[in-house]
């Protein structure tokens, strides 16, 4: 099983990203790939997990050991697949997620893609408690919906912002609502629209 590669980012969708290892590149899901734009240029380290299926073998990805953790945590809990997982660490708000499972707020978890009701209660049932260690506490993934409102103003920017949000599972709906706040943001890079569109989302 490995912990973690060190190498070249070579390319950022909003699906995956692709690590060049010692000439081998890596197809590596990841929550936010767009997290990773500005360190092309340089060597980086991806912590990894391994899935393997019967047809499939899938390597998901983690910008630092907590998020492996927590990740890893989230796999315990029964409805919740690597998909969900990542949606659900695709917002910075590491804390107020473990906030809300330990103070059982499942009006919050709700908000998540792929999680219901049913799936937030068990989240808590099984992780209340659980995540002191997390240091960082203070549908098929690729050929997701066509998103056929983007505005025609929006940025290039924005544009792959919202193919990262339907990547991580939200519904066309869950992002046509949010999109004509995203038009008036400003920002120069896909990261910073789609952390501002992850934080509407959970604003809902």
């Amino acid at each position: 099983m490995y912990e973690y590669f060190i190498g070249q980012i070579t390319a950022v969708t909003p699906f995956y990203l692709v690590l060049e290892v010692n000439g081998i590149g890596y197809q590596i899901f990841v929550a936010n790939p767009f997290r990773y734009q500005e360190d092309t240029e340089k060597p980086v380290k991806v912590f990894v997990y391994q899935v393997i299926r019967e047809n499939d073998m899938t390597l998901f990805g983690f910008y630092d050991l907590d998020e492996k953790k927590l990740f890893e945590k989230l796999l315990n809990v029964s409805g919740i697949g690597p998909k969900s997982a990542l949606a659900i660490l695709a917002n910075d708000d590491h804390r107020g997620l473990v906030n809300a499972i330990n103070t059982e707020d499942v009006s919050y978890l709700i908000k998540f893609p792929g999680v219901g009701k049913k799936t937030a209660q068990q989240i808590v049932l099984d992780l209340k408690g659980k995540l002191d260690d997390i240091e960082g506490q203070a549908a098929t993934m690729p050929g997701q919906q066509s998103l056929d409102f983007i505005p025609s103003q929006a940025s290039p920017f924005m544009k792959e912002s919202l193919e990262a949000l339907s990547a991580l599972g939200y519904s066309q709906r869950e992002i046509k609502a949010i999109s004509k706040n995203l038009t008036s943001f400003e920002a120069d890079s896909t990261d910073a629209y789609l952390r501002e569109g992850l934080k509407l989302l959970m604003k809902k």
